[in-house]
């Protein structure tokens, strides 16, 4: 199967690396440092129509596929992670939600600001009690004659913070398991959202995670995305979509890591001469590049079949589990190459390493990556 860069992906590369490097590296270690979220970033891609990607042009969107949405949010976190997570929420878990779910009156209020970078968007499913037992949900939504009430907390959202909309998953029927699950927008000034405690992380810094709070915040009953008993089944679709957009995150930094391994391999002499020529710093850097590619595929063929409207749950998962494992592995040898210089903050190789574990936790641990495969495999 060829995957040749169609022109215009070449040419979204350019524009997004060129943005990367002029935009994003003049502060990302400080604003890593000082847990700083990218405000001006984060409207500069909107401005440039990174947040809405592949969204429908007449919703304000891109109108690309899949493989670039992939292209962007690697290439924004190969310099930087944090940005490359805000990117990829509001493309894959918001975006894609309410293009493929909700009614046209949500398409127009929310999907278009949203697309258009005029707003953000957050994903709120996870909770304290209920993370890869996504079903276990208790926070409650009732129906109150036009509205809904929505009760509860949710845990760990990515954007909690300086969203402008929440995508709320909540259960109006616990007894009912899964199909008592609902899809719900709201709006941040709701006077029933609150912002609880926002995480001290190890890694992603720069990218603001809270708990969000509700209390008796009431929604209009149209706010409610697809079918009623369609919730459940509606985030892990949208999950599926989000899990391409993480693996791209993990390819970034594996990119990221192997680029700066290579530079000061070439660098730093020891012994009289660099250290790139030495048979141990070759073997990882071979080792390296060959798992960047390996999971670079994987991430394409996902999205390919994604575009071609074919099954892509298990290449999804494959995907993710993969370059998540490639992100750690090759940040971990930039890391060894770099040696003492490699533990200390100035060089970006100990960023790499703490922004590569998470993406083999959110979004589906690579354990539930792992069931996902494994139950195709047993069908």
């Amino acid at each position: 199967m060829d995957f040749q860069y169609t022109e215009e992906q070449l040419m979204l590369r350019q524009t997004v690396r060129d943005f990367a490097e002029q935009e994003l590296a003049k502060d990302a270690r400080e604003r890593d440092a000082e847990e700083r979220f990218p405000t001006e970033q984060v409207k500069k891609m909107g401005e440039l129509g990174f947040m809405g990607i592949q969204v429908d042009p007449k919703y304000g969107g891109g109108g690309m596929d899949t493989v670039a949405y992939a292209i962007l949010i690697e290439e924004l976190s190969r310099v930087d992670a944090s940005a490359g997570v805000i990117c990829s929420v509001n493309n894959s878990l918001v975006c894609y939600g309410l293009e493929k779910f909700a009614s046209e009156e949500i398409k127009q209020k929310y999907l278009v600001p949203l697309a258009k970078g005029e707003k953000l968007g957050s994903f709120c499913l996870s909770e304290p009690g209920s993370g890869s037992d996504a079903s276990a949900l208790k926070t409650t939504v009732v129906r109150d004659g036009d509205e809904w009430v929505i009760n509860g907390t949710k845990n760990f959202i990515t954007n909690g913070v300086h969203a402008d909309v929440y995508i709320v998953f909540a259960t109006e029927d616990p007894s009912k398991g899964y199909k008592g699950v609902r899809c719900i927008v709201v709006d941040r000034d709701n006077p029933g959202v609150k912002i609880g405690k926002k995480e001290k992380k190890l890694g992603i810094r720069s990218s603001d995670t809270a708990s969000i709070i509700f209390e008796d915040c009431r929604v209009p009953v149209s706010n409610l995305v697809g079918e009623p008993e369609k919730g459940f089944r509606i985030a892990l679709t949208i999950l599926d979509c989000g899990r391409i957009g993480i693996a791209a995150q993990a390819m970034g930094i594996a990119v990221g890591a192997f680029e700066a391994a290579v530079k000061y391999a070439k660098e730093r002499e020891q012994f009289g001469r660099p250290i790139a020529r030495f048979q141990a710093i070759q073997f990882m850097l071979a080792e390296m590049d060959t798992r960047i590619h390996a999971a670079r595929w994987l991430i394409y063929h996902a999205a390919n079949l994604k575009d071609r409207g074919e099954p892509y749950e298990a290449a999804a998962s494959r995907a993710k589990l993969y370059a998540s494992e490639t992100a750690m592995f090759c940040a971990d040898r930039a890391v060894q190459i770099h040696g003492g210089y490699g533990y200390t903050k100035d060089y970006p190789v100990e960023r790499f390493l703490r922004d590569a574990k998470i993406t083999e936790i959110y979004e589906g641990t690579s354990e539930i990556q792992k069931l996902v495969i494994a139950r195709h495999v047993l069908k």
